[in-house]
């Protein structure tokens, strides 16, 4: 039996507004065969689906969603090999024609308002202005662009749902705004036939007007609420440079990022971006990754040691070849991954969508009996059974119902994605009051992330001394624990001797030189490179990596003279966090790369 092979992908969806356009586009597309599965979200405004490329054509599924009215944009699986980016264009250009269409509708609006407002006190307004029919006509010439310009949108979309035989809440929108509309048109014109109504002045097209202006008010609010969801991304996206530099035939050029390619040699400078994953090639340096692993210590890089897209290079200069870049990368993974599951659906959500899909119909058979019942009741008055009959399609309208829960998951996944915590899908989230067990990072979670020397030990020397000419050179390195010292005699108002004469070696210290004297500060490795014998220091050295520290020793003139201990604090709220999931009932577990004490 073949192994069908499905892949996994998410594609941009235009023209989405409410539940009922989830509901249509995963009809749509669920009648493909070679489709597994389907997954459209409405506040991402995204589909994700799972298919056998064998079977399936996207562009066929592209074709059928744009028949429904909605638009797929495959011109992101053309973009493969670029580095993930967020797709504004659409997003920028919705919220602008929406403000565009609610600022001329509510210009509109006003003066119908400021009208209707005037006929409450009829016997001054209609004596000093105009008559009723000038005032019918006057608010017929004012709301009818409302109507056919700030909301040609609804009359577009409930068109295309008819063809369809479908509706959805802007099918609710256009029925009862052009329900009341085409009654007061007909009062206006024809008065003869709505003789009751004429007398009482029952049209309403101040109604009209006003429910088209705030639901375009709605609509804007809710595009700039679902824009705002996607800056957890957006800060993802922003780990990368915007350019790098490539090595070809001995120059240097600069370039942009989507013009990179898999075996680019790039140049990376000391606080340089790093564009892209790959292996050095040639130099070494530190590099810190703690955008990507959380770890605040820098990693010492040599010749063969990989690098990752969006880390920073700390002090020395390499090349490297990529190897991947992209939707391929570390990066472009970890931003898949926050997408996925902002794109997900928690089984609430599956529930709403569901409800949604059905209430749009159910509402338009409840808003038709009401018209009937009223015609029963008041068979002389057309106008109340009107009203009543757009007053249930408006209020009824399910768009809260559609978005909400996924905007919740989307902001939720988002904030958590802002502080480390990354979500697999929306079941995690709401899966997670039932947890009995929390495990925590232990560097910048547990700890402040940042280093600080905890203790000194000296031999055959004063501490201010050892300070003095440690804290020299460790100014000479840009690494968190010469930061670490080199602050720490700062505060102590140590003075640094000058050391002209210095060599920085990456992963292991450094060494320096004065006429007098020659100094190396590193770890224990560097020591015994340069044949430093560090025994008598062995008894302390042991206590002080129980708490996990960090060792600098110092030598002068081959004579090792102590060594200063760095540490990452712990966070002052830490105990008090422990403590209070403990009283939760809760099993809090520490997930660390350090030794087991």
């Amino acid at each position: 039996m073949k192994q069908i092979l499905a892949e996994k992908i998410s594609l941009p969806v235009e023209g989405m507004t409410c539940a009922s356009c989830v509901a249509r586009v995963e009809k749509a597309i669920t009648k493909f065969e070679g489709v597994s599965a389907v997954n459209v979200n409405l506040a991402t405004e995204k589909v994700t689906l799972e298919y056998d490329p064998s079977l399936v054509d996207l562009n066929e599924i592209a074709a059928t969603v744009e028949d429904i009215g909605y638009k797929i944009d495959l011109t992101i699986l053309q973009k493969e090999n670029n580095p993930p980016q967020e797709k504004t264009n659409y997003v920028d250009s919705h919220l602008n024609e929406l403000k565009s269409d609610l600022i001329f509708a509510v210009v509109l609006t006003i003066p119908i308002l400021i009208i209707n407002m005037g006929m409450m006190w009829e016997s001054f307004f209609l004596n000093n202005f105009l008559n009723v029919d000038q005032i019918n006509k006057t608010l017929l010439i004012l709301t009818t662009p409302v109507l056919f310009i700030s909301g040609k949108r609804f009359y577009k979309i409930f068109w295309n749902n008819l063809k369809h035989f479908s509706a959805d809440m802007n099918s609710l929108v256009a029925i009862g705004t052009g329900a009341a509309f085409i009654f007061s048109l007909m009062i206006t014109l024809f008065p003869e036939i709505f003789p009751h109504a004429k007398h009482n002045n029952h049209v309403y097209y101040d109604t009209t007007a006003v429910i088209i202006t705030l639901i375009l008010l709605g609509r804007w609010l809710e595009s700039r609420a679902k824009s705002k969801t996607g800056s957890a991304i957006k800060k993802l996206i922003e780990l990368q440079p915007k350019t790098a530099i490539v090595k070809e035939q001995n120059r240097e050029i600069e370039r942009q990022i989507d013009e990179l390619k898999p075996g680019d040699i790039i140049v990376i400078k000391p606080g340089s971006k790093i564009p892209a994953d790959g292996i050095i090639t040639s130099g070494a340096s530190s590099v810190n990754e703690a955008m990507i692993t959380g770890e605040s210590i820098p990693v010492e890089k040599f010749i063969g040691s990989k690098v990752i897209g969006g880390t920073i290079n700390i002090t020395g200069y390499f090349e490297f070849e990529i190897s991947t870049i992209g939707k391929n990368s570390v990066l472009g993974q970890i931003i898949k991954l926050v997408e996925e599951a902002q794109g997900s659906k928690a089984p609430i959500q599956n529930l709403a969508d569901k409800v949604a899909s059905i209430f749009v119909p159910v509402v338009v058979l409840i808003a038709i009996v009401t018209f009937f019942i009223w015609m029963i009741i008041k068979p002389d008055d057309l106008s109340i059974a009107i009203m009543n009959f757009v007053a249930v399609l408006i209020i009824a309208c399910p768009c809260a119902l559609g978005l909400a829960t996924p905007t919740a998951l989307i902001v939720g996944m988002g904030k958590a994605a802002q502080n480390g915590i990354l979500f697999k899908n929306g079941e995690s989230l709401e899966e997670l009051h039932r947890s009995d067990t929390i495990v925590f990072d232990k560097t910048g979670t547990i700890t402040e992330g940042k280093l600080s020397v905890k203790n000194i030990i000296v031999k055959q020397i004063s501490e201010d001394e050892f300070l003095s000419v440690l804290s020299s050179l460790e100014s000479k390195s840009e690494h968190p624990i010469a930061n670490a010292i080199t602050d720490f005699a700062k505060r102590k108002s140590i003075s640094p001797i000058l050391i002209p004469d210095f060599e920085n070696k990456p992963g292991k210290g450094i060494k320096g030189k004065t006429e007098k004297n020659i100094f190396l500060a590193g770890n224990e490795s560097f020591m015994l490179e340069n044949k430093i014998d560090i025994n008598i220091l062995k008894g302390e050295i042991k206590k002080d990596l129980v708490y996990n520290s960090s060792i600098v020793f110092l030598a002068i003139d081959g004579n090792v003279k102590g060594f200063v201990s760095v540490i990452d604090s712990v966070k002052s709220n830490s105990a008090k966090v422990i403590k209070q999931i403990k009283e939760m009932e809760l099993e809090p577990i520490l997930l660390s790369g350090d030794n087991e004490n």
